[in-house]
C-alpha cells in the first residue's frame, strides 16, 4: 500500500502502532479546543506553541499507558497531525475552541455548525479514561470543565498556570 500510494508529491510512511496512531488522532482534537481557547483570549502564538507542546506530552502519556509505542507521537501522525489540527484556520476543533475562548457558549457554537467536532465528545470520553488509567492530563481536565462544567476559559487558564511547579 505504501508503494501504491506514493507519489513524487506525496511521500507516504507506515507504522504498525495502531494504539499510538489511535490515541493520536482522538487526543489531537482536544488539545487543538484548548488552543482554539488560546487563541480566542489573544495570548499569542508563544502561548499556542506551550500549550501544543504539553498537549503532546499529555497525549503521549496516556498513549504509553495504553500500550502505543512513545515514536509514533513524534511523527506525522502524532505532531504533525497535532501542529495543524491546533493551527489550521480549517480546524473544526480549533474553532470551537476560538469561539469559547471569544465567550460564545457550547451549545449556541455547535448549533450553528454543521460539521461535527469530534473533541467535544472525545473529550468526555478520554477524562473518564485518564481518570481510570490514573493518567495526569491538566489540559484535558480543564478543557473538560469547561465543556461539561461551564468553567470560565480564563479561570481555566489561571488554574492551569497556578498548578504546582516541576521539572519538564
Amino acid at each position: 500500500l505504501q508503494k501504491l500510494f506514493n507519489t513524487s508529491y506525496f511521500r507516504v510512511y507506515t507504522s504498525t502502532d495502531l494504539i499510538g496512531l489511535e490515541v493520536s488522532a482522538a487526543l489531537k482534537n482536544i488539545i487543538a479546543i484548548a488552543a482554539g481557547i488560546c487563541d480566542g483570549l489573544k495570548f499569542g502564538m508563544n502561548a499556542r506553541a506551550a500549550l501544543i507542546t504539553r498537549g503532546l506530552a499529555e497525549i503521549t502519556r496516556l498513549g504509553i499507558k495504553m500500550g502505543a509505542e512513545p515514536a509514533t507521537f513524534y511523527g506525522l501522525s502524532g505532531m504533525g497531525d497535532l501542529v495543524l489540527t491546533c493551527t489550521g484556520d480549517l480546524s473544526r476543533n480549533r474553532t470551537v475552541g476560538l469561539k469559547l475562548g471569544k465567550g460564545l457558549l457550547l451549545d449556541q457554537i455547535l448549533s450553528e455548525m454543521s460539521m461535527v467536532a469530534e473533541g467535544v465528545k472525545t473529550t468526555r470520553s478520554v477524562y473518564h479514561l485518564a481518570k481510570e488509567k490514573n493518567v495526569e492530563m491538566p489540559i484535558l481536565e480543564q478543557v473538560y470543565q469547561i465543556l461539561y462544567e461551564d468553567k470560565d476559559c480564563r479561570t481555566a487558564v489561571n488554574d492551569l498556570l497556578g498548578r504546582d511547579l516541576k521539572a519538564e
